[in-house]
């Protein structure tokens, strides 16, 4: 298959080395000349274990090769990749004017042909921003109407830095959300062979995979963090807590309680959480002792008198706590 994959930043230079590596012929595409410069040389714009050797290696069978012009890459290719930055802005929303842009550009060289073209959107963007701009704009641009020769997905990527090569070769699946049938069967076939399964599903409903996997991953870290620092707080090692609690496969790790309905309810969960926040509230009770026997530390920014925001948890009793008999601990909380 022939492959114009846009932007050669991270995402872009291991798809474009990843796809040239399964036998694709690959057009890489951006506007930074020195990234070009170093893709055509065989190397990276990004660090990547592995993906200078790989870039390397594909460069010189021939598979895979740089350019800054847009029409050049569409022209001579059946399926454009469009993995340019979304970063956020100010107030939370993402800046999609990269994706706009390429988009557009891609519109107008298609206006030149009549053939049919895909268009596999890679980059973050949230529900219905192809809906409601990037159809419009590509078919004002090109002249044509998507869905008729011209087709568009969404299609997101899953890649871990220091494990992308990995994560590209060996997906957890396969995620096409697709305006119509023809570009869906066109962006399967370009991971074909690669051992996951494929799920083709609404545009929508493929943006929203990525940002509902990208938000439980965080859940995730802050759930291991908070029971860590409660273990910690009651002199438990929180290593010996999750090593054991991971090896449950049926609810713990598992699609248990995983499908949006009724809240949760029963005889044990809203206890054992009720009596989990009131052990933390009693845990982290304003100290009130003198402080000549308590062991919480303050906290300072380097070189200034101001306090930093930080939370300081002592691991044993303070003279508050051994006054009134409660196994209480000392939290001081520094702004």
């Amino acid at each position: 298959m022939n492959i114009a994959v846009f932007g050669l930043g991270y995402v872009g230079c291991v798809s474009a080395a990843c796809l040239a590596d399964r036998g694709h012929a690959v057009v890489g595409v951006d506007v930074d000349p020195h990234k070009v410069s170093l893709v055509t040389k065989g190397e990276a714009s990004v660090i990547e274990p592995g993906l200078d050797d790989l870039l390397a290696a594909v460069v010189e069978r021939g598979l895979l090769r740089a350019t800054t012009d847009t029409a050049d890459a569409v022209l001579n290719t059946d399926l454009a990749l469009v993995c340019v930055g979304t970063p956020s802005l100010p107030n939370g929303s993402l800046d999609v004017s990269s994706v706009i842009r390429v988009t557009e550009q891609i519109g107008a060289a298609l206006s030149r042909s009549d053939r049919d073209y895909v268009i596999a959107i890679r980059s973050t963007m949230l529900p219905g921003i192809i809906e409601r701009q990037l159809v419009g704009v590509i078919e004002r641009a090109s002249g044509r109407t998507v869905g008729k020769g011209l087709g568009l997905c969404v299609n997101p990527e899953f890649l871990r830095e220091g494990t992308a090569l990995a994560d590209f070769q060996a997906p957890p699946f396969t995620v096409i959300g697709a305006i119509d049938d023809r570009s869906g069967e066109v962006v399967e076939g370009m991971y074909a062979g690669l051992a996951a399964p494929v799920y083709r599903v609404s545009p929508q409903a493929a943006s929203m995979v990525k940002y509902a996997s990208n938000a439980y991953h965080a859940l995730k870290v802050s759930f291991a963090n908070e029971i860590g620092v409660l273990c910690n707080a009651l002199a438990i090692d929180s290593h010996d807590v999750m090593d054991v609690f991971v090896q449950d496969h049926r609810l713990n790790v598992s699609k248990a309680y995983l499908k949006p309905g009724f809240a949760f309810g029963g005889s044990c969960l809203p206890k054992d959480l009720r009596a989990l926040l009131y052990a933390v509230r009693r845990m982290t009770s304003t100290c009130r002792c003198s402080g000549l026997s308590c062991q919480a530390t303050t906290c300072t920014s380097s070189g200034s008198s101001t306090p930093s925001r930080h939370l300081a948890i002592a691991t044993s009793p303070c003279s508050a706590s051994a006054s009134s008999g409660a196994p209480m601990i000392c939290v001081r909380v520094h702004w």
